[in-house]
């Protein structure tokens, strides 16, 4: 039984027992704290403090399988909502409510879920299972409904095993309709890493790096002792097969080692280089980028030659405007720039930092050749911020405050065994309330991520941003590089029970994964 059919198993049996398995405490109700169930009375109380307009946006969304066109004659076999990837654009205004409706068509018996990425909504409609909802079953249905009060760029996708690194997934954009920029278009910009079709599937692509390097080196044993055969690792192969294993990919960016996966293709709205997606527009003109990083295990370099870039916003929340070349989005950020096109065809670039390769889109604002699909454009190597180095808009800024809870997140393991944790324990979604990070409604909260690992890892936190340090941008995923400590604080307004894990796919279902549970 490959990985997503043993966790499908678990999740159904977990999902069987209805909300009590959602509830307030772990398998040791003696010793374990109360915890705000993720469809308690505070969480009720929480949605009713939304700011809401009444309007409300009905819309369906059909997880299925499909047979994908990524452009220049490559298809790809995967999952995608209603037959394509990215899926269909939501666009709300905010304080209105979205009602969608999943309906699970995958095959295989196939649990899923929707977690819509970024937003602070109530803890029930997260849409991670077991810990928020039980999982959809094949051929089921389950309606989100929830306010969407907090504009920004934000996507949606599953909250399952590794089907983040399926077609899975779309944009959500919630306007402001105060909106304070002044632009005269937008152009939504999905980066994403692609294997699923064409090499192989997500599932296949973690049973094989879960053995770790010291599966790999050692054939049919592993450093840690355990069996790697082929019915151990879930690979049809001898065990010694690299795959989907990246090796040697380097970043002084990221730090050392950029990632662990290899991809065939790196997508820029769901195209290939060799065939780009295309915005048309008009010289002069001012545009609003929202650029968003889908992927499972790849950050991005991202540049529009001969262009510079103001970035305006990050994870949703605006910034004080800087100027860059290039901007580097790690899995799970968006950024939003401002840029005023020139006259010609421009690429827009998306380098797999670390990786040796890049995904493409053109801007086209006049006549001209279209650049080469290998094209790297002299911006990818000029002035590039890090979030650090951004600073919050005053309107979004947290009042200084010394934190009442402090917690140490220790991100942990490695390649040799793929044994990623945090503070040393793997989450374990058979007891998903135990060692939970406990806070209590109305506390500051400071989140130190303390990297005792070779690699990087974009931390994301569900249903809050966080601000970077003292003076940083509000985010709610932020690139911890190796060996460095990263502090970020929340206020603790919205009760419930919410993941903070790796964004990374594979290591987040590695089980660099911990709960951030409200106290009762």
């Amino acid at each position: 039984m490959n990985s997503l059919n043993r966790r499908s198993v678990l999740l159904a049996g977990l999902g069987a027992a209805g909300t009590g398995v959602l509830a307030a405490c772990s398998s040791d109700s003696s010793t374990s704290p109360s915890l705000v169930s993720p469809s308690g009375s505070q969480v009720t109380r929480a949605e009713k403090r939304r700011a809401g307009t009444g309007k409300v946006h009905r819309l369906d969304l059909t997880a299925a399988p499909a047979v994908l066109d990524l452009g220049g004659g490559t298809t790809a076999r995967s999952w995608a909502f209603s037959g394509q990837a990215p899926g269909k654009e939501i666009r709300v205004s905010a304080g209105d409510t979205l009602a969608a409706e999943l309906s699970n068509q995958l095959p295989d018996r196939t649990l899923t879920s929707i977690h819509w990425h970024g937003l602070a909504l109530r803890s029930d409609m997260d849409g991670v299972p077991p810990v928020t909802q039980p999982a959809v079953r094949a051929g089921a249905t389950f309606t989100y409904r929830f306010i969407a009060d907090a504009p920004g760029t934000y996507f949606f996708h599953p909250h399952v095993g590794v089907q983040l690194d399926r077609g899975l997934y779309a944009p959500l954009i919630v306007e402001d309709p105060r909106e304070p920029l002044s632009y005269d278009d937008e152009w939504v910009v999905v980066l994403d890493d692609w294997l699923d079709g064409v090499t192989g599937t997500p599932d296949e692509a973690f049973a094989e790096v879960r053995r770790g390097m010291g599966g790999m080196d050692m054939g049919g044993e592993g450093a840690d002792g355990a069996s790697h055969s082929p019915s151990a690792s879930g690979s049809s192969d001898d065990g010694m097969s690299m795959k989907f294993m990246l090796m040697g990919a380097e970043s002084d960016l990221l730090g050392g080692d950029a990632g662990d996966v290899k991809y065939p293709y790196h997508l820029v709205n769901g195209r290939v280089p060799a065939a780009p997606a295309v915005y048309t527009g008009k010289p002069g003109r001012r545009v609003r980028l929202r650029i968003i990083n889908a992927g499972g295990d790849t950050a991005y370099r991202v540049a529009l030659g001969g262009h510079k870039l103001t970035i305006t916003h990050t994870d949703g929340f605006p910034v004080t405007h800087q100027q860059v070349d290039a901007l580097l989005i790690g899995m799970g950020e968006r950024y939003d720039v401002l840029v005023t096109l020139d006259d010609g065809v421009f690429p827009l670039v998306a380098l797999a930092e670390g990786k040796n390769a890049t995904g493409m889109a053109l801007v086209r604002t006049g006549s001209g050749r279209a650049p080469k699909p290998t094209e790297r454009p002299a911006e990818l190597d000029g002035r590039i911020l890090t979030a650090a180095q951004l600073r919050p808009a005053d309107d979004v800024r947290l009042d200084a405050k010394k934190a009442d809870r402090v917690h140490r997140v220790e991100l942990t393991g490695g390649m040799d065994k793929y044994d990623w944790a945090i503070n040393g324990k793997r989450y374990d979604m058979t007891d998903p309330t135990t060692n939970p990070l406990l806070v209590e409604e109305g506390e500051r909260v400071r989140l130190d991520f303390v990297n005792t690992t070779d690699m990087w890892h974009p931390m994301h936190l569900h249903g809050h941003t966080y601000q970077l340090g003292g003076n940083g941008p509000r985010k709610d995923t932020t690139i911890v590089l190796p060996k460095k400590t990263v502090s970020v604080v929340f206020d603790a307004d919205n009760p419930g029970q919410w993941m903070l894990h790796c964004h990374n796919a594979y290591h987040g279902e590695a089980g660099m994964m911990a709960l951030v549970a409200y106290r009762a």
